[in-house]
């Protein structure tokens, strides 16, 4: 798992032997985090009251922007096993990029972050990575500790990052945040601050938990209740809280954990009476749409769910998803997945993993370049149980496809491939480098090829020719393969064909329903790399009217060797009328084996004939430029998704990055001078005219700092003399918005007065005459802390019952009975302290019983910038006579 720090505890709680996981660290080197790269945190459910799209720092920059596309129909005759049933759903619980706590990036300048190339088999993607809330300061991570001692609050709620969320959408996949609350892993907070409701009974976190999903571009939650119990009385209330989710349109998911009768944490490992009620209630209806059911279940339980599932009225195939632990068993599972299957061998309920990204998370030496071939055959073994040969083929294990269709979004008239997987060494245009520095970024992977991989030969016995993604000479490849690595056309990578031919080779790349018209015409771009043959190349296509017939489309002259990339294009008006349901190629043999062939493809475009070029974007501008810190923040205005399927940024023509949103942060960004340039990327691969920014910043003020201090001022300096420079500030996080703007009168600096002295961060930009203005982001002082609440507290005799703040700024809580420290327990056994901690005090920790009852009881809050006020909880017996009127002696 990836954030065992916070996943962990799921894997503790419900198997017998977890394997230990591989912690997360941050990134280091160039790609180490920026000073100002966004990413996203956690929430509380106090957060969620709280928040608005504008109190994230971040907020306008992490956000998915891709609509969930609609999947073609099934078709069984282009099924590598046309029994299975395609109604049966999967849902992977897993998580991103692999990045540490304070790193839930959507791109950054590091090849070997994790790369899911594998959602054609998956219909919903959950996060389950651990986030921080916001505000905490990132000196408290430690890399180096255990995971059970870090110190500080992670959110009851992490988002799905906004780049795997829109790779998510772009193939027909929902995407899912994840709510978790157990008795370690979320320190105090507890369901019930969730399941808060209003005057009118409504429930306030779920109407935001509704408007933050809708922001972030996400489609709903998947609910891990892990506590010890959910007290009774609240157990309808919990399925109506459900309800308001699910009622808003979004998608709910529900851990098989909590007793619908007396609402202890009790795993069924089945679907029945006892914990149904959570997705369709007797009384309230349907509460939630599924459940990921427990891992110890057997032939006899998952047959028991499918039969109870279809009593209560619900599709097991939809409903009930029999849960594997992924992460901790890998590929030597103790759970096997034919006990889910009827006597026909179709599976009776859906499936769900939980942790399937441990083939790159727990490698060893998983951050090196140089191992991620591994994480590729571990990953192609685990989705379509094939073999590479490695020491982890020694484990029986069948693969996901043996169990779940193929799913696929490419329809319409136009399709385009450059088989980019979403990441590279290098990146490449046309066949040459347009950035040489690698990268990561998820939001502009396409199309993941259906099927990794489908090759074939006529004749038992006949060897076949490898297949694998080339990114370049940089690359190191499996040991199995001897490939001259050219890297890609077009993107990171490119797909390349190699060994000994000796009969024709049909490779199946994708499903499709991509509709034929009179002007339809199919382009390949290819490099023959090995020398002139008798071979020949063609595109290989299948029809819905005659599915299982393969109609071959040759490239003329293809068994040649090319002197770089070489573009055939191939008509296909003779099948106007008709739909392509598979597409892919051959590599028809000669009358003799041919020794060592080897052909990359960097592209496969269908077109229609029809201009699909997107129009030149508008409102392109510079948001931010960072120059003190080599960042650069931009913005335009974005078109529909229809029109365009990303954007591409350049820096006098090299390539910075690219996305569909309106927004691009780009890192390490040096340049002084020249033109930027924004590009809207059609689906057919068509590019526009570009929107043009002309930057100098040779004749800006310099790089700007700013300074923040207690007394509401902010004191703005840069080093070039830029007489009569208008300086701006704006909150970039506040409870209320804050404006200020002055014009420099002693040309190196100014001073900002009235701002704010309670935390929060600001942006800074000082413009001078026609040079392209200069900002700076800082964070403002922070001087005060709210008091403590009496009401937080509740006493009966002397039990004190504390609840924490449900403010954003407190870090320490210090109860003290006539000025001495009560002692608090920390989750994971941790020891005590003598102040309750956020994120790591225990909830059962927060009753105290006082030593008397005459005792003076105080709470000192202290905030992460030091900042404290005591509040008196309970005066000491003196004061309270001495207040009631009594004379004391």
């Amino acid at each position: 798992m990836t954030a065992v720090a916070v996943a962990v505890a799921l894997v503790v709680t419900l198997s017998p032997s977890s394997a230990a996981a591989s912690d997360t660290l941050p990134w280091e080197g160039v790609a180490a985090k920026g000073a100002n790269q966004p990413y996203q945190h956690g929430y509380t459910s106090a957060d969620l009251l709280r928040w608005t799209p504008e109190s994230d720092l971040f907020g306008d920059m992490t956000r998915a922007r891709v609509p969930l596309q609609p999947r073609v129909a099934p078709l069984k005759a282009t099924q590598a096993d046309p029994k299975l049933d395609p109604a049966v759903q999967q849902l992977t619980l897993a998580g991103d990029y692999g990045n540490a706590f304070f790193e839930s990036y959507p791109y950054n300048n590091e090849f070997s972050a994790y790369l899911f190339n594998y959602w054609q088999y998956t219909d919903y993607y959950a996060a389950w990575h651990g986030m921080p809330t916001e505000g905490v300061p990132e000196e408290l991570y430690d890399p180096k500790l255990d995971w059970r001692q870090k110190w500080f609050e992670f959110g009851m709620l992490n988002l799905p990052n906004s780049g795997y969320t829109n790779a998510a959408h772009k193939n027909g996949v929902k995407s899912l945040g994840c709510i978790f609350f157990s008795e370690n892993d979320r320190g105090t907070q507890t369901y019930t601050e969730m399941l808060v409701q209003d005057e009118n009974g409504d429930y306030p976190v779920a109407r935001k938990l509704v408007e933050l999903a809708r922001w972030y571009g996400f489609d709903g939650y998947f609910i891990n209740q892990e506590e010890p119990f959910v007290a009774v009385p609240d157990l309808p209330r919990y399925k109506a809280f459900l309800k308001v989710l699910r009622d808003s349109g979004l998608y709910v998911q529900f851990y098989d954990s909590v007793d619908t009768i007396t609402g202890l944490r009790v795993y069924q490992n089945e679907f029945n009476s006892q914990n149904s009620p959570f997705v369709r209630d007797p009384e309230l209806g349907d509460v939630s749409d599924s459940m990921f059911l427990n891992y110890w279940w057997n032939k006899a339980k998952l047959t028991l769910s499918r039969d109870h599932a279809r009593l209560r009225g619900l599709d097991p195939r939809r409903v009930v998803f029999a849960g594997l632990e992924a992460g901790a068993f890998q590929f030597d599972q103790p759970y096997n997945l034919d006990d889910n299957l009827d006597a026909n061998g179709v599976p009776m309920n859906g499936i769900a993993t939980l942790g399937a990204d441990f083939v790159h998370s727990d490698m060893a030496d998983k951050e090196n370049d140089a191992k991620q071939w591994q994480a590729y055959d571990r990953e192609r073994r685990w989705w379509t149980g094939s073999s590479t040969g490695g020491a982890d083929d020694t484990a029986y294990w069948k693969g996901i496809s043996s169990y779940i269709t193929e799913r696929s979004t490419i329809s319409g008239t136009t399709f385009d491939t450059t088989f980019n997987t979403g990441h590279g060494l290098e990146y490449v245009e046309k066949g040459a480098v347009s950035n040489p520095a690698e990268w990561s970024n998820i939001n502009i992977q396409d199309h993941p090829v259906t099927w990794q991989w489908n090759i074939s030969a006529p004749g038992d016995g006949t060897p076949v020719l490898g297949v694998d993604y080339d990114y370049g000479p940089r690359y190191t490849r499996a040991g199995r393969f001897s490939y001259q690595q050219v890297g890609a056309y077009e993107g990171g990578s490119s797909l390349v064909l190699t060994g000994d031919l000796a009969a024709d080779n049909y490779l199946k790349l994708y499903r499709t329903n991509l509709s034929v018209t009179d002007k339809s015409k199919l382009g390949i771009t290819y490099r023959k790399v090995s020398a002139d043959d008798a071979s020949q190349l063609r595109a290989a296509v299948t029809f819905a009217d005659d599915p299982h017939t393969v109609v071959h489309l040759p490239i003329e002259a293809s068994g040649a060797r090319t002197v770089g990339w070489t573009k055939a294009s191939l008509d296909l008006s003779m099948y106007a009328g008709r739909t392509i349901v598979t597409l892919g190629l051959v590599v028809a043999a000669g009358p003799a084996t041919i020794e060592d062939y080897q052909l990359n493809v960097g592209r496969m475009t269908l077109t229609d004939g029809e201009s699909h070029v997107p129009p030149t974007p508008t409102g392109f501008h510079i948001r931010a430029a960072l120059t003190g810190t080599d960042e650069l923040e931009l913005g335009w205005n974005l078109d529909d998704y229809d029109t365009v399927a990303e954007y591409a940024v350049y820096d006098n023509g090299m390539y910075l990055g690219g996305i569909y949103d309106d927004v691009l942060y780009v890192k390490r960004f040096t340049g002084q001078k020249g033109t930027l340039e924004l590009r809207a990327v059609g689906h057919d691969g068509s590019v526009s005219e570009p929107a043009i920014i002309r930057y100098d910043f040779r004749r800006a003020p310099g790089d700007v700092k700013a300074t923040a201090a207690a007394d509401g001022s902010v004191t703005v300096t840069w080093p070039k003399a830029a007489p009569g420079a208008r300086v701006r500030l704006e909150s970039a996080y506040s409870g209320t918005r804050t404006v200020r703007e002055v014009t420099s009168t002693d040309a190196t600096s100014a001073t900002l007065t009235g701002v704010p002295t309670t935390g929060g961060h600001y942006l800074v930009t000082v413009s001078h005459g026609n040079a392209t203005p200069v900002s700076y982001r800082g964070e403002f002082a922070d001087t005060h802390v709210e008091a403590y609440p009496t009401a937080l507290v509740t006493v009966t005799g002397n039990v004190f019952r504390f609840r924490t703040p449900w403010t954003a700024d407190w870090y320490k809580l210090h109860v003290k009975e006539d000025g001495v420290a009560k002692m608090f327990a920390t989750t994971y056994s941790s020891g005590a302290k003598p102040y309750i901690i956020r994120g790591r005090t225990t909830l059962a920790a927060l009753t105290v019983i006082m030593d008397r009852l005459d005792s003076e009881v105080t709470v000192t809050i202290e905030d992460y910038a030091g900042n404290t006020t005591t509040t008196v909880v309970r005066p000491a017996l003196a004061e309270r006579l001495s207040e009631g009127g009594l004379r004391v002696p």
